[in-house]
């Protein structure tokens, strides 16, 4: 009954309002300091975003590992089943466990802290053998995680820290994700590719989670770094508000801006998911403004860069790999033995390539047998 409402909520989330309202604040980007970044040229972020967009990526990830550990339960909890992202993972970690005959409990926190309180006291009661963190900050649960630890209850997690790999000085043994910091340079390099270098962008964000900020400073660093480019400013909108406050932040940025604004980067694409009807109604020819996101490959994504609909790119995660993978390093985590420590190289979806890989299903899903080689693995 729980994953027939998943697969429901993944039909319809790009269409859901999100209902928390939530204050926004613009983020003035000119008084932040920018670290000593390389300056790559032109031609060199080219290459790097054409070699980011090659189709059907060959297998990187590990080829050996622990047995499957099966007959297992786990807990997930979600920071709000409401995103593309964290559902597609979701179903993913469903799709794995079923090979290992795991069952799988879902507990959602909705984007509230008391949501979070919520969900990791039932995940607990619940008794788990492992624990799956998706979409929900590390630092932030860590004083929920403690009962856990206790009890030595392995936990792993998606997109939980600025960083991607194991995690150190922290319950959580693996954040499994892409580079968050790569995914965003792509993210804005691919900008000033397509602008030749003299794209004038606005970089959408939400302070309330470390690795969505990091995102956003690594994505205005190579604005920041283009000679002939301009970063008009940082604007701080909470996911969980992006219903409610997109579309009268996106009308206020087109009369502030106006020509000047040409692209939009963001660390999510539903952001976009509201900005787009005001583009609209605004009357903005497709080729008037560029909407670029670190993240995630959502559906909606897929449909309005399919239809050339403003937004011309998305960094996909592979979610589903992804919801493998957190099995596969939690298995190894089961059998006593390290995780695997694996990270997906980021790849960008254009207009160019989105026909491959899954995209005909709105979804990123490499083409390179991941399945099969964890079954592998596994002995399965």
């Amino acid at each position: 009954m729980i994953w027939q409402q998943l697969k429901t909520l993944r039909i319809a989330t790009w269409l859901c309002v999100i209902g928390a309202l939530s204050s926004h604040t613009a983020l003035n980007a000119q008084p932040v300091p920018a670290e000593a970044v390389a300056r790559p040229s032109l031609i060199e972020m080219q290459q790097r975003v054409a070699a980011a967009s090659e189709r059907s990526p060959r297998w990187q990830g590990p080829v050996s590992g622990p047995a499957g550990q099966t007959g297992k339960s786990i807990a997930i909890i979600s920071e709000d089943l409401r995103n593309g992202g964290i559902l597609g993972v979701a179903q993913g970690i469903h799709e794995a466990a079923k090979e290992l005959n795991w069952s799988v409990k879902v507990f959602d926190a909705r984007g509230t802290p008391a949501g979070r309180d919520k969900a990791a006291g039932d995940a607990l009661r619940s008794r788990p053998d492992g624990l799956i963190l998706v979409g929900v900050d590390a630092g932030e649960m860590h004083p929920r995680l403690t009962a856990f630890v206790k009890r030595e209850t392995p936990i792993v997690g998606w997109h939980v820290g600025p960083k991607a790999g194991p995690v150190d000085d922290s319950p959580v043994a693996m954040n499994v994700s892409t580079d968050a910091l790569e995914v965003a340079r792509i993210t804005a390099m691919a900008a000033v590719s397509a602008s030749a270098g003299r794209a004038g962008v606005v970089i959408f964000t939400d302070s309330n989670f470390g690795i969505a900020m990091a995102k956003a400073k690594a994505m205005a660093d190579v604005i920041r770094a283009c000679a002939d480019c301009t970063l008009l400013e940082i604007r701080d909108v909470p996911i969980s508000g992006s219903a409610a406050l997109m579309p009268a932040v996106t009308r206020e940025l087109l009369t502030r801006h106006g020509a000047r604004w040409t692209h939009a980067l963001a660390i999510n694409d539903i952001y976009f998911d509201y900005a787009v009807p005001e583009l609209i109604k605004a009357a903005l020819p497709n080729t008037r403004l560029s909407l670029l996101s670190a993240g995630d490959g959502s559906a909606s994504a897929f449909m309005r860069i399919q239809t050339g609909t403003f937004q011309t790119a998305t960094v996909a995660e592979p979610l589903n790999l992804h919801g493998w993978q957190l099995v596969d390093e939690l298995n190894r985590l089961l059998a006593r033995q390290p995780v695997s420590g694996h990270v997906d190289p980021p790849h960008l979806v254009t207009s160019s390539n989105i026909a491959f890989d899954g995209g005909a299903r709105f979804q990123y899903d490499p083409d390179n047998a991941y399945r099969d080689i964890y079954r592998q693995i596994w002995k399965r």
